[in-house]
C-alpha cells in the first residue's frame, strides 16, 4: 500500500497513515489537492485526509474535495493529538515573537497561545512543516505548534508539551482509494445530498433515516459554490451501505432530493491491539 498524506514527516496525517497501515509506504504531499491527485494518477494507492477535530471542528476543504473527486472513502482513523511548543535549541519562551502552525493547530491551542503576550500567530500549510521552516531558516524568534515526533525529526527542543486546550483532542481522518473496497464490518456510510429550497425539505430528508432507526453520527451543511445561499448536506450514517435499510433509506431520499451521492461505506475506527499491529507490520 502506498499512502499519500498532506504535510511533512512528523505531521499528524503521517501518524494517521501509519495507524491505518503500519507497513504502508508513505508519500508526503504539499496540499490536500495533491493527495487526491496522487491517488487519481496511481502514484499512491490510498490517501489519508483529516476531516474533523473534536476541538477545532471540520476541515471544510476536504469535504469540498470529496465531492469534486470520484474517490470513495474506504476507511477511517482517529488520532489523539498532543500538541507541543517547539523552538530551536537554546531558544526560550521569552525569545519567541511568532508562532507558526496549521490553522487547526493554532485553533486547538487557543488558550495556551493567548498566554504568550505580544506573540504573532502565523498560519502555515502544516504543523510539522512549521517545525521544518524553523530548522531550515534558522529562526530563533519563532516557535511551532507541532508533534513531539516533529521536534525529533527536525532537531528542535520541546518547550512545552500538551498545550492543546483539551486533553481529549482527537482528529478523525478518512482514507480514500481509486475504487470502493468491500471491507468486513462496514458500519459507517457517508453520503452527500442537495435538497430543494422549500419548507420541510430537511425534515423529510432526515425522516427516511428516523423511520428505519438509522442513527446520524454527523450532519453538516456546506455552501454550493456559485449558487449563493444554497447548500449541500453531508451525513454520516451508523450503518453499512450493504444493509437493506440503508439502501432503502437512500432510495427514498433520492425521490425528493435534487441528488444524492454515497461517498463511501467503511468500518468505524477501532484502535488496533498490539498483536494486530505487529501482524500488520509483518505483512
Amino acid at each position: 500500500m502506498r499512502m499519500a498524506y498532506q504535510g511533512e514527516p512528523g505531521a499528524y496525517s503521517e501518524a494517521a497513515a501509519l495507524a491505518f497501515k503500519p507497513a504502508a509506504r508513505l508519500i508526503p504531499c504539499r496540499t490536500f489537492e495533491a493527495v487526491f491527485a496522487a491517488v487519481e494518477d496511481g502514484s499512491a494507492t490510498h490517501g489519508v485526509l483529516p476531516l474533523e477535530n473534536s476541538v477545532g471542528g471540520s476541515i471544510h476543504r476536504n469535504f469540498d474535495l470529496l465531492v469534486e473527486h470520484e474517490l470513495p472513502i474506504v476507511g477511517e482513523v482517529e488520532v489523539l493529538v498532543e500538541h507541543c511548543l517547539l523552538a530551536a535549541p537554546g531558544v526560550g519562551r521569552h525569545d519567541i515573537r511568532r508562532v507558526f502552525s496549521h490553522p487547526q493547530g493554532l485553533a486547538q491551542c487557543e488558550l495556551f497561545l493567548r498566554g504568550l503576550p505580544g506573540v504573532e500567530l502565523v498560519a502555515t500549510y502544516d504543523t510539522a512543516g512549521s517545525a521544518k521552516l524553523i530548522r531550515d531558516e534558522g529562526l530563533r524568534d519563532t516557535a511551532a505548534v507541532a508533534s513531539a515526533r516533529a521536534a525529533e525529526l527536525f532537531g528542535l527542543a520541546i518547550l512545552e508539551r500538551g498545550i492543546q486546550d483539551f486533553a481529549a483532542n482527537v482528529t478523525r481522518f478518512v482514507v480514500i482509494a481509486r475504487t470502493a473496497e468491500q471491507r468486513a464490518g462496514s458500519d459507517r456510510t457517508t453520503i452527500v445530498f442537495a435538497l430543494p429550497n422549500k419548507p420541510g425539505a430537511l425534515w423529510r430528508a432526515l425522516s427516511v433515516f428516523a423511520l428505519r432507526e438509522i442513527d446520524l453520527l454527523k450532519l453538516e451543511s456546506r455552501p454550493i459554490r456559485g449558487r449563493p445561499w444554497e447548500y449541500l448536506f453531508y451525513a454520516d450514517l451508523a450503518v453499512g451501505r450493504h444493509e437493506s435499510r440503508c439502501g432503502l433509506a437512500i432510495v427514498q431520499l433520492a425521490e425528493f432530493a435534487r441528488w444524492v451521492r454515497t461517498l463511501g461505506s467503511y468500518p468505524r475506527w477501532k484502535a488496533a491491539s498490539p498483536a494486530n499491529s505487529a501482524n500488520e507490520r509483518n505483512e
